[in-house]
């Protein structure tokens, strides 16, 4: 039988959300957790991986198990996560339903400070010394949705068997000092929101222009684009199926 987790974590804790050596990860206080409710081996399988320091307000993820789960699953999750991993719903699915590869779109915000908020710290990059044009960055914005091939905001050395991305959604909004970037494709690659984030704040900062941008898209080189911002203004938001 297979069931979905809908959850959310604040990622400062953590280095991502895939299982690694000698490091804590959200995938592996998940799988302890349904592992000892369940007392069976239960490995999750998430809708994404976030890379380390990366947040969620939105994350599924989907778990086997050999009966049903009585009682609230949530509950007697949440009871043995740490505080910084929140777990909604715990709901029955068809056998076959995949939270990854049934996902039909991802969309993630970048948040930016300008200026500085000692309570915000942990949740958005801030930038106090310099201005940026917004309305520049979104001109640059709207060519992400013409092209496909996002190679150049990949990180080098990773493992996939395509650079395609079908992005439907990239802008920039600002409410006084808070600068949110809200993206959403049917996929992204390692490293890609926060590497395009920071090409777009060069446009911001006047160091390219639009033109430059297109060029750099079409490089397909990372030595081209900006830099990875900080992971900590990353949120992973929403996941449709």
């Amino acid at each position: 039988m297979r069931y979905f987790i809908e959850l959310s974590y604040n990622g400062k804790n953590y280095h991502g959300w895939q299982i690694q050596p000698d490091v804590i990860s959200v995938q592996e206080k998940l799988n302890n957790a349904i592992s000892t409710i369940t007392q069976q081996k239960i490995e999750v399988v998430g809708a994404g991986r976030t890379d380390t320091g990366v947040h969620a307000s939105q994350m599924f993820a989907h778990f086997d198990v050999n009966s049903d789960i009585k009682g609230d699953v949530a509950h007697k999750m949440n009871s043995l996560l740490p505080k910084d991993i929140v777990v909604y719903r715990v709901f029955k699915v068809e056998e076959k339903k995949h939270a990854r590869f049934d996902a039909v779109s991802r969309s993630y915000e970048y948040k930016i400070w300008l200026g500085r908020n000692p309570f915000l710290l942990d949740f958005t990059w801030q930038i106090h010394s310099q201005q940026l044009d917004v309305t520049l960055m979104n001109d640059a914005a709207k060519l992400l949705l013409d092209y496909t091939d996002f190679q150049t905001f990949s990180k080098v050395k990773t493992d996939v068997y395509t650079y395609n991305c079908d992005i439907t959604e990239a802008v920039w909004k600002q409410q006084n000092s808070e600068l949110t970037f809200y993206i959403t494709a049917n996929r992204f690659l390692r490293n890609m929101v926060r590497a395009i984030v920071g090409t777009l704040v060069d446009v911001g900062l006047g160091k390219i222009n639009k033109n430059d941008f297109r060029k750099i898209i079409e490089s397909k080189n990372r030595s081209n684009a900006g830099l990875s911002v900080p992971a900590k203004g990353l949120f992973l938001t929403k996941i449709k199926y």
